[in-house]
């Protein structure tokens, strides 16, 4: 007989955990849902939810996000991948993509039902993210792309809407670069090892070769050759005992993926030489089982440490919430904010006059020639022996400016503030877009309260010290600098989402929106940030540095700031953040935000027009 209390769709999710775990090959692998974003370790998956209603989309993604992750548990090794991983981002990525299209390519080679559940899963994906609609290479990612691409030639599966059109806006480009590699994708697809040097060929050819970094491959080879070469190396085992030596030896290479916990730490702590030896060549390839802490995370400190990025996200905001939803927080917002609208309309006015009556024309004064300044006038009767003074209108130099909004979406801005912030950003957008200004509108956040999947890792693999930062990062695109205002309006109401605001790491925030800005063509970036303190994440603070975070936002405001490519402003909410940027105000009543923020971006256009002003009186 039915459970009564049991939802019609326990049945369904059931029977897809026992199949995912079948087809992943773990019998132990814990399988949950969740209406947050899906994602998996090594133990864990968590697949997206499913309804009472059971709607058709929501059973193919849950299917096709089940068989995705089932194929890189089965088919993907972290130490291979470790080992062969490029160091820079854009190269990691393409890597990451490429590993992950060739493992659920091998499942849909094998098994042609996971193909069609994945390309459900792919429908999906493209359809969030609007690739049907790019016109543009640039828009498309390249990442994507790669990974679309083997994913099409391993199999020899059309691509789904909208995954094909990011395919063929860079295919060309592709078979120009690296044709001739990808003709080795057959021989490489079922070897890791092979396949991740085909990768990091593809890579090279794609002009991220300076990416890669040190060439991985037979590093054993390597090793002999160091100890041939080095008679440093060949006294202590001529000097050994060589029979038991030899033994130790075979037995190194055979428990090679036996003795997988042994970490560096332990084998520094043997005092014999030839044990010291043998740890050192059965490490080798899995010397980066913890690949994240072996590369920098941060072009402002390389010593920034992240314990695991792969749960980390870069999501937009419609992405977040179903429209239905979206549309009722920007009501309830609107309803929230109306007695403020007046004040910061008016506001917003005051801006837009100040902007563009700079955009249109100025005058110089005090000239020797053009038109009789007749106010002027009045220093000649009192002396005559002054001479006439003139004065041009000239059309003023506006360059082409983006100005970036960088959010702080942390728990403490909950209530009143974040709502202020919303309503203000939703105002000045709108006041910059009629100026001809470029706006963009990031949040951060985290995905977790104290801690998230990263930290659960940790807790696994041991607790290691000084682990680095250590909750998955929810960094959030409001609206696009290209996003006309009208198809973004409704994005900010997801700021009144239950649950969204959770723990702020500020540094990588601001260098995740300091990238951005700086790769936008613009001939002038802005970038203000609204915050309410200091970087806050119990789950990193409690086991490293208690200026951790702190440290890092420092060193990154120093890089933005020593640049010049993008002129960085903050304004303070209820804290005194002058003590981190150079150019920063702090307001007491949420309700100063509005000025501050109008006030903050007017000042920062009146000074370049003065100067130029000073520089032609000065020419003279």
């Amino acid at each position: 007989m039915a459970n009564p209390n049991e939802s019609p769709a326990d049945p369904f999710k059931k029977a897809l955990a026992e199949a995912t775990k079948a087809l992943a090959d773990e019998p132990e692998l814990e399988v949950s849902y969740t209406v947050e974003q899906p994602g998996m370790t090594k133990e864990t998956v968590r697949l997206p939810q499913v309804s009472r209603k059971m709607t058709k989309q929501q059973i193919l993604l849950a299917r096709g996000t089940a068989d995705a992750y089932a194929m890189r548990l089965k088919h993907h090794d972290e130490a291979i991948a470790a080992r062969y991983a490029p160091m820079g981002q854009m190269a990691r990525d393409i890597y990451d993509a490429m590993e992950t299209a060739r493992c659920e390519a091998i499942g849909a080679r094998t098994m042609p039902g996971i193909g069609s559940n994945i390309d459900a899963k792919i429908v999906t994906e493209a359809a969030q993210r609007g690739y049907a609609d790019i016109t543009n290479p640039a828009d498309a990612p390249l990442p994507v792309a790669a990974g679309y691409l083997i994913r099409h030639l391993a199999t020899g599966r059309p691509l789904p809407k909208g995954a094909d059109n990011v395919m063929a806006l860079w295919r060309d480009f592709f078979d120009s670069q690296c044709g001739e590699t990808l003709a080795d994708l057959e021989g490489s697809l079922l070897d890791q090892a092979e396949f991740a040097r085909f990768a990091r060929r593809i890579i090279d050819g794609l002009g991220y070769g300076d990416q890669l970094g040190d060439d991985p491959s037979d590093p054993e080879e390597f090793q002999d050759e160091d100890a041939e070469s080095d008679p440093s190396t060949e006294i202590p085992d001529s000097e050994g005992s060589g029979e038991p030596e030899s033994e130790e030896d075979t037995g190194g290479d055979s428990s090679l993926f036996e003795d997988e916990g042994t970490t560096e730490a332990q084998a520094s702590d043997e005092g014999n030489d030839e044990d010291l030896d043998a740890e050192s060549e059965d490490i080798d390839p899995d010397e980066m089982p913890e690949p994240p802490q072996r590369f920098p995370h941060s072009e402002a400190d390389a010593d920034y440490t992240v314990y695991r990025t792969e749960f980390d996200e870069e999501i937009k905001a419609e992405e977040m919430a179903e429209p239905q939803e979206l549309e009722r927080l920007r009501a309830y917002l609107d309803h929230q904010l109306e007695p403020l609208k007046g004040a910061v309309s008016r506001l917003a006015n005051k801006l837009q006059r100040r902007l563009q009556a700079q955009q249109n024309r100025t005058w110089e004064f005090d000239l020797e020639e053009g038109i009789l300044d007749a106010g002027r006038l009045a220093r000649v009767v009192a002396n005559p022996t002054t001479p006439l003074s003139f004065k041009i209108e000239r059309d003023m130099e506006f360059r082409d400016t983006v100005v970036t909004l960088l959010l702080d979406n942390s728990g403490s801005m909950r209530g009143r503030p974040i709502s202020i912030a919303a309503i203000c950003t939703d105002v000045l957008a709108r006041t910059l877009e009629r100026c001809q200004v470029k706006v963009e509108i990031l949040g951060f956040t985290t995905r977790a309260w104290k801690g998230g999947q990263a930290r659960e890792v940790w807790l696994k693999e041991g607790r290691p010290q000084l682990p680095g930062r250590l909750n998955d990062l929810r960094h959030i695109i409001y609206k696009s600098a290209d996003a006309p205002w009208r198809r973004a309006r409704e994005n900010l109401g997801l700021m009144m989402k239950e649950g969204l605001l959770k723990e702020n790491i500020d540094g990588e925030a601001l260098e995740w929106a300091h990238r951005r800005a700086v790769a936008r063509p613009e001939a002038r970036k802005i970038l203000m940030v609204i915050s309410d303190g200091a970087p806050v994440d119990d789950s990193t603070l409690s086991v490293n540095a208690p200026n951790f975070l702190e440290k890092h936002l420092r060193d990154v405001i120093a890089l933005v700031e020593r640049r010049k490519q993008v002129e960085l402003i903050a304004i303070g909410i209820g804290h005194d953040v002058t003590r981190y940027y150079g150019r920063a105000v702090t307001i007491t009543d949420v309700e100063q935000l509005a000025g501050a923020i109008t006030e903050q971006l007017a000042s920062l256009f009146e000074p370049e027009r003065r100067s130029r002003v000073s520089r032609a009186k000065r020419s003279r």
